[in-house]
């Protein structure tokens, strides 16, 4: 049975799983779908086309589905979709997305964001990553698996941050940052791989030493970046772990941090 406290409102078209918990003092609205052993807090907010999948953990004074910061909306019915297993913690913002984006903004599985993190409009964020305290995405930024965003970090609209890819205490993403790299500065620059990263996450030592070549090729051997990325894309089916490269550089438009 649905466990709903006597103080919550839900709209009737709601959609909720009967094993579905919802704290006091929340509200969700008409367009709202949630799925199984999904927990909702005390003074929840879910309202818009969201639908949120199985298990998640939603802490208080979230606020997931409001329409996105963006002048140019005019009531069109975006959406925003949350998959399962995900932690989201309390003051968080989740927007949906813009008809003039991909229309929806998207969270995948297993991923631990912690308070104020804000995801703005038409938003894409994979699976297993780690949003520390107060981290926020502008408009149209894609995330990829694995990634940490470090306390306070920012990241312009239209950026992409790659696989495995980790950002420092208040980094200012203003373009994109390769997969495996680690991201530092108020105008984010290079500082090196992930490779503490890569080890918790099983990489052997001979995956490793395969990155840090595309690595050298990137930041170390005074190639402009046409040319480094050619030459990553031309050795990335040399090894599973590049290929990531070849995806990455096929959607990055901001160019990458120098």
């Amino acid at each position: 049975m649905t466990q709903i406290h006597p103080t919550a409102i839900i709209d009737p078209k709601a959609e909720l799983d009967s094993s579905v918990s919802v704290g006091a003092y929340s509200i969700i609205g008409a367009n709202v779908q949630i799925g199984a052993n999904t927990d909702i807090g005390p003074h929840v907010v879910i309202d818009g086309h969201t639908t949120i999948g199985e298990s998640n953990r939603i802490f208080q004074f979230a606020s997931l589905g409001a329409i996105p910061q963006d002048k140019k909306y005019r009531g069109e019915p975006t959406r925003l979709i949350i998959g399962n297993h995900n932690t989201i913690r309390e003051f968080t913002t989740f927007n949906t997305g813009t008809v003039t984006g991909i229309g929806e903004t998207r969270i995948g599985d297993d991923n631990w964001i912690m308070a104020y993190v804000h995801l703005a409009h038409d938003c894409v964020v994979g699976n297993h990553t780690v949003f520390a305290n107060n981290a926020s995405l502008a408009g149209h930024v894609v995330i990829g698996d694995y990634v940490i965003l470090g306390g306070f970090s920012l990241v312009h609209q239209f950026c992409q941050i790659g696989d495995y890819a980790m950002t420092a205490f208040a980094a200012g993403v203003h373009k994109d940052v390769p997969p495996y790299v680690m991201a530092a500065g108020y105008r984010a620059e290079p500082a090196g791989l992930n490779t503490e990263g890569l080890r918790r996450h099983q990489f052997t030592s001979e995956q490793i030493v395969n990155i840090k070549r595309l690595y050298k090729i990137l930041y170390r051997q005074g190639l402009g970046y046409a040319d480094a990325r050619a030459r990553i894309i031309a050795e990335a089916d040399s090894a599973p772990e590049l290929q990531v490269f070849k995806e990455f550089f096929a959607q990055s438009t901001r160019g990458i941090i120098r």
